[in-house]
C-alpha cells in the first residue's frame, strides 16, 4: 500500500471477532492507528487476545456497545479528540441466532437488528460526520453477508439485518458522497470464523460438505477478508462507493 495507511486512524467495531481481529492486524501491519471496540470489558479483551497488551502505541481497545448510540457517539468523539481525524470506520460488530421464524423469540430479533443494523448505522454515520467536520474523505466499510440476497431459511434475522444493512450503504453512500466520503460493504460466504469456525474446528466433516457446495471449492480466510477491506479503503478504489463485493466463491451464482 506504499505507506497509504501510515498514522492513519482506523476504527474497527467487533473487534475481538475472528474477522475484525484480522482487519486490525492487516491495518497495523500498514502501521495504521488502530482503535477497536467490543462488548467485553478491559481485562477480559486482554485475555482474549494477548496483543493488546503488547502492540505499543498503535493499537487501542475500547468497551463498546454498538447497539447504544450513545456509546458509540462518545467512542467517536473521544477517539478524534485523543488522535486526531478519523480515516477509515468498519463497522463490522454482528451477532446471529440460528433458529428459523417459527422458534426464534422477540427479544432475539430486536437484539440482532439492534447490534447489526442499528450498530453499523450508529458507527458509520458518527464517523461521516466526524469526516465532514474534519473535511476528511474518509472511508466507511459495512461487513455484510451474501445472506443479504439469499435467503437462509436459519437465519432469517441475519438475513434480514444483513439486507438492511445494503440498502444503509447505498443510502449512506449516496447522501455523503458530496463529502468525497466513500461506503462499500464487503459481502462475505462462508468463512471460516465465528460460529463456523467454531462447528468446523470440532467436526472437519462439515467444513468439507461446505466446501463442496461452494464452486470455487474454498472456504474464506478472516484475513482474506482483511485483504478485500485494505483495498476497498484504498485510492485503488477511490471511484467506487455504494458497492457490494461478494466475495462468495460463486455461492450466489448456484443460490441467488
Amino acid at each position: 500500500m506504499m505507506e497509504e495507511y501510515k498514522n492513519k486512524v482506523v476504527l474497527i467495531s467487533g473487534g475481538l471477532g475472528d474477522i475484525g481481529r484480522a482487519m486490525a492486524e492487516a491495518f497495523l501491519a500498514e502501521q495504521a492507528i488502530v482503535c477497536i471496540s467490543d462488548r467485553f470489558e478491559q481485562h477480559v479483551a486482554k485475555e482474549r487476545w494477548p496483543l493488546l497488551d503488547g502492540a505499543g502505541a498503535c493499537l487501542f481497545y475500547d468497551q463498546v456497545d454498538v447497539a447504544d448510540g450513545r456509546q458509540v457517539d462518545a467512542w467517536v468523539a473521544r477517539i478524534q479528540a485523543e488522535f486526531g481525524a478519523i480515516a477509515v470506520c468498519i463497522a463490522n460488530a454482528a451477532c446471529v441466532t440460528i433458529k428459523n421464524f417459527s422458534t426464534l423469540s422477540n427479544e432475539e430479533w430486536k437484539n440482532e437488528m439492534a447490534v447489526n443494523l442499528d450498530g453499523a448505522f450508529f458507527l458509520a454515520n458518527a464517523c461521516a460526520k466526524s469526516f465532514v467536520d474534519m473535511r476528511i474523505r474518509g472511508s466507511i466499510v459495512f461487513l455484510g453477508s451474501w445472506a443479504a440476497h439469499a435467503v437462509h431459511q436459519n437465519l432469517p434475522a441475519y438475513s434480514v439485518s444483513k439486507a438492511g444493512l445494503r440498502m444503509l450503504c447505498q443510502a449512506m453512500a449516496l447522501e455523503y458522497a458530496a463529502y468525497g466520503i466513500r461506503v462499500n460493504e464487503i459481502a462475505p460466504g462462508y468463512v471460516n470464523a465465528g460460529l463456523s469456525k467454531v462447528v468446523w474446528s470440532s467436526n472437519a466433516e462439515l467444513q468439507e460438505k461446505a466446501k463442496a457446495v461452494v464452486p470455487l471449492g474454498q472456504i474464506i480466510e478472516a484475513e482474506e477478508i482483511a485483504k478485500q477491506v485494505l483495498w476497498i479503503c484504498s485510492d485503488n478504489c477511490k471511484h467506487m462507493t455504494g458497492t457490494a463485493v461478494v466475495m462468495d466463491g460463486g455461492l450466489s451464482l448456484i443460490r441467488p
